[in-house]
């Protein structure tokens, strides 16, 4: 079963941008990517760039409509995410407990729909 790891942090959370912490961060999602490839779990994953380069779009009654930013207003951040291939949900959680943002932000876990 594929599953889909969002990865969510606030805004100033987490080490900065080119302290030790941060590449200690690093390693952890090196560490992450390793053990993901070496189970044959890994299908995808990334980071996104910040929420102000977002574009929300959505049609209603018929037109198009785009907007700067994310629609919902919230304090945490979709900041990047996995899709794994797992056995079961266990085995999902384990991964996803190896994501280091889990630490100070939060990992929304979700099965992927299989669509026959």
């Amino acid at each position: 079963m594929k599953y889909m790891a969002l990865i969510y942090s606030q805004d100033g959370t987490g080490p900065a941008w080119g302290t030790p912490e941060f590449q200690a961060m690093m390693q952890g999602y090196a560490a992450l990517n390793d053990a993901l490839k070496a189970a044959g779990a890994y299908v995808a994953g990334d980071a996104l760039q910040a929420v102000d380069t977002a574009t929300t779009l959505r049609i209603r009654d018929g037109r198009t409509e785009t907007m700067d930013g994310p629609f919902a207003e919230t304090k945490e951040r979709l900041g990047g995410f996995y899709i794994m291939e797992c056995a079961d949900l266990d085995e999902a959680l384990r991964f996803a407990a190896m994501i280091p943002t889990a630490a100070y932000g939060s990992v929304e876990l979700r099965p992927l729909v299989v669509w026959n």
